[in-house]
């Protein structure tokens, strides 16, 4: 049997911080943090609920960034 492999470890930044950011710079800067998927949204798309390690999550509104969350 093949070992399971070593969890990935997630960017230490803080979601808040993209909020207010035009979408294009914020994926750009979170892919440079180190997040691997980076998700837009339009406001209330629906999404399921699993937590994904490395996914940044943004709801952008007329080009920028309104909320941001981890998974």
């Amino acid at each position: 049997m093949a070992p399971f492999p070593a969890p990935q470890e997630e960017p230490q930044d803080s979601p808040e911080a993209y909020v207010g950011l035009d979408a294009e710079s914020a994926e750009r800067r979170a892919r440079e943090r180190g997040w691997t998927t980076v998700r837009p949204l339009p406001p209330g798309t629906i999404v399921t609920m699993e937590y994904r390690v490395g996914r940044l999550n943004f709801e952008v509104r007329d080009g920028r960034v309104t909320r941001a969350w981890k998974g």
